[in-house]
């Protein structure tokens, strides 16, 4: 019976290596994830703050909202952007929804895996 151990330390270097770069890398994805969804989040709100100023229109916000994300993490995720009207608690509103790629592997991933809105209350010159 052979019971020597010679020669298992490369071997386990080489299991416990690859195991926690796999860990290093998922935990990264996750943190592009997150700051990409964070991102459009960010840009959705601008858009939609800038959507409801007295003297915008939904356009200027999407174009802002665009522009935002497209310095941020590229204009692949700045394609669809759209401008809704709504209420929320008696309020007019407006809405700024982003749907875009989820990153699974780097900065590709999952089209239209991702959606966020932001919203803000309509000024108007009449009050």
């Amino acid at each position: 019976m052979l019971r020597d151990d010679a020669g298992s330390s490369p071997v386990e270097f080489v299991l416990v290596g690859t195991l926690l770069t796999a860990l290093t890398l998922a935990v990264l994805q996750i943190a592009v994830a997150v700051y990409v969804r964070n991102v459009l989040h960010d840009a959705a709100v601008e858009g939609a703050h800038y959507a409801a100023l007295a003297d915008s229109t939904p356009a200027e916000g999407i174009a802002r909202t665009q522009e935002a994300i497209t310095r941020a993490v590229g204009a692949a995720y700045a394609e669809d952007v759209t401008a809704l009207s709504s209420r929320a608690l008696g309020t007019p509103t407006i809405e700024i929804r982003v749907r875009a790629m989820l990153p699974v592997f780097g900065l590709l991933g999952v089209p239209q895996g991702l959606e966020v809105n932001g919203r803000a209350p309509l000024e108007s010159f009449d009050d």
